[in-house]
């Protein structure tokens, strides 16, 4: 080995002393998987490599075989991977292999619980990578070289996975990266060739170029040549590139866990060749668990980008819109430049047709996993759900198609949360509903005993009930659906139309008539707190709610407002009371006009609570409370 200079030790970042503690400790059952990294890895290498000597030829140094090779030493009980690659510098070794530059890295450590059983699972979201080769490996080197940097600018690093690692500059005459694992003991059945072809077969088969291991020989010593021989050992063509009937179910988990980094299997996925005006090939896939950067909308998303099997880019994200930035993927174009850039991305017109295309693909995914196995889409709807809310907002050609993948809790006898479509909702519509009506709140307990439901409990009408946060504001732009337009149960005056028959109403008008004056009474004693007080239609156990107004921010909405720091509207109540309740009978006959005004404020604040809202001034509430309680016990 060439004589090594500029050596230093320098200390692991917090993040990836813990991670490292996690992979050995956790992943004892599990530890081939180190190879499927390593290899991973050096196949993102070298397609960075392709995709830099575009431009700059002279970064291949002549040799332009790409490949990987894995080899072993039983003696020495170690087991080594190269390629030729991109390979590192001396900074770019230390920021890699020595920091962890994830967003979501404090989430994931936040979630580490201490049993192993669950902090693996976890490893999943978070992706294995280079540091898996610690799981067999008590001692691991690297040796590399960035292309188009000097032999004399190679680095030779080595860490036994504690606290710290080693660095040092040091002679290496071929661009790229050997990583060397000194095998841990009762690891040794690594550092054998059978054991070794049948990790790559079963976890590798699907990368796009060779993997080679060493030609084994089973006649005399004597027989064996000098210098190995190598033999390929994998498929070397790209997946996505083979006809569907060629690949199996596993080959296509794989191929997912390579270009996501994830540990588990996905949940479904899309592949397709188009051909014609435009051609391309994309494989999409649906995963299983959502990462921890999942709602930070300007974390690096997208699919791998490859022209003409030319490797572009990791994370293209100009081919799905934001809402689907869960989707993980290749997609592989002959009708792209080749030096295609992030700039020309934007602006070429292929793109938008791709995109558009991409996206239907996707949401078709999605529609077929719905509709073929409900519990996979549970399991779906659970992590992406919140994020495919956002859709109806930004893609107004897809509005219809996505409305139907939406799932809300409902009403409806016997459904649980987050399980009712808006298809099962038009299919159970009552004769004459010509509307869906739905109702937002904090919670699924606070909305479904929400005084706002008992008219249509009463005349068994089905109501939607909203409780995620982005709820109020998706209803904003998801206007109607099946030609059937969207009522917020809780706005404005309730117009039940054909469903109220003519005795209904006509008995609704009598009685507002005959509280005139009960009306009249409670706008003095409320004043300023409430924009309107009418008697209520919606009422049936509750004696008074509060309605917003029909252009006023709900609850939600103003909350999320005001936690962003943001001025909100003013915007007053509508004050509905139910004249047949026997306290809104006892306030109507209260002759003391104090002890009305007291009363009536109890009320509001009573409407207030039920609505999930917070009261203006709790104090008061509890005085009059108190004064009321003293009063009946007198």
């Amino acid at each position: 080995m060439s004589v090594e200079t500029q050596k230093e030790t320098l200390g692991f970042q917090t993040e990836v002393k813990q991670l490292l503690h996690l992979m050995i400790h956790s992943l004892y059952s599990n530890k081939e998987i180190f190879l499927r990294e390593l290899i991973s890895n050096a196949s993102d290498a070298v397609d960075k490599l392709r995709f830099e000597a575009l431009a700059k030829p002279e970064l291949l140094e002549g040799g332009s075989e790409l490949k990987i090779r894995v080899s072993f030493d039983k003696d020495a009980k170690t087991v080594t991977l190269e390629d030729n690659g991109i390979g590192m510098s001396r900074e770019e070794t230390i920021a890699h292999l020595g920091t962890i530059a994830k967003s979501g890295t404090a989430d994931f450590l936040k979630n580490l619980s201490g049993d192993q059983k669950k902090d693996s699972s976890l490893i999943g979201q978070f992706g294995v990578g280079f540091y898996s080769a610690f799981i067999v490996a008590d001692k691991v080197e690297v040796f590399t070289r960035r292309a188009g940097l000097s032999a004399g600018e190679g680095v030779h690093w080595a860490s036994k996975g504690e606290g710290d690692f080693e660095i040092a500059t040091v002679e290496k005459a071929e661009r790229g990266t050997r990583i060397v694992l000194h095998l841990k003991s009762g690891e040794e059945e690594f550092a054998d060739g059978w054991r070794l072809r049948n990790v790559i077969k079963k976890y590798s088969d699907h990368i796009g170029l060779p993997i080679e291991l060493p030609k084994e020989f089973h006649g005399e010593e004597k027989d064996k040549p000098a210098e190995p021989e190598w033999e390929v050992v994998n498929r070397a063509s790209a997946l996505w590139t083979r006809p569907r009937t060629e690949v199996t179910d596993e080959q296509y988990q794989e191929f997912y866990k390579h270009v996501s980094h994830d540990y588990d299997n996905p949940l479904s996925w899309s592949h397709n060749k188009v051909e014609g005006k435009l051609e391309y090939t994309s494989l999409l896939y649906v995963p299983g668990r959502a990462p921890f950067d999942l709602y930070q909308r300007e974390a690096p998303r997208g699919l791998k980008l490859y022209v003409q099997r030319v490797f572009i880019m990791d994370q293209a994200d100009e081919f799905l819109p934001l809402y689907l930035r869960f989707i993980k993927g290749v997609v592989d174009s002959n009708d792209l430049s080749l030096n295609v850039s992030r700039e020309i991305l934007q602006k070429d017109p292929v793109i938008d047709s791709m995109k558009s295309a991409l996206t239907k693909r996707v949401l078709d995914m999605l529609e077929k996993l719905a509709k073929n196995e409900p519990e996979q889409y549970k399991a779906f709807w659970k992590n992406f759900g919140q994020v495919l809310k956002e859709g109806p907002a930004e893609d107004f050609a897809n509005k219809e198609k996505i409305a139907g993948l939406l799932r809300f809790a409902s009403t409806a006898e016997g459904e649980g949360e987050q399980v009712v479509s808006l298809g099962d909702y038009v299919s159970r519509l009552k004769e004459g509903q010509d509307k869906i009506y739905f109702l937002t709140g904090e919670s699924y307990a606070q909305v479904k005993n929400s005084p706002h439901l008992e008219v249509f409990r009463k005349k068994g009408i089905e109501v939607l009930l909203l409780t995620d946060r982005i709820d109020e504001w998706l209803m904003s732009y998801l206007t109607e659906f099946d030609g059937k337009s969207f009522i917020d149960v809780a706005r404005g005056d309730l117009d039940l139309g054909s469903l109220d028959s003519e005795e209904d109403k006509k008995a609704q008008e009598e009685v507002a008539k005959s509280k005139e004056g009960l009306v009249e009474r409670l706008k003095t004693a409320l004043g300023e707190q409430v924009a309107e007080v009418r008697v209520s239609h919606r009422l049936t156990d509750s004696p008074a709610i509060l309605a917003i107004g029909e252009q006023d921010l709900g609850l939600q909405m103003r909350q999320i407002l005001e936690a962003s720091g943001q001025k909100v509207p003013d915007s007053k109540p509508i004050f509905e009371f139910n004249p047949n309740h026997p306290l809104i009978e006892k306030l109507d006959a209260e002759p003391d006009e104090d002890r009305f005004g007291d009363l009536s404020h109890i009320l509001f604040d009573q409407a207030a609570l039920a609505a999930g809202d917070s009261l203006k001034d709790p104090a008061a509430y509890v005085q009059r409370l108190n004064k009321l309680l003293v009063e009946l016990s007198a």
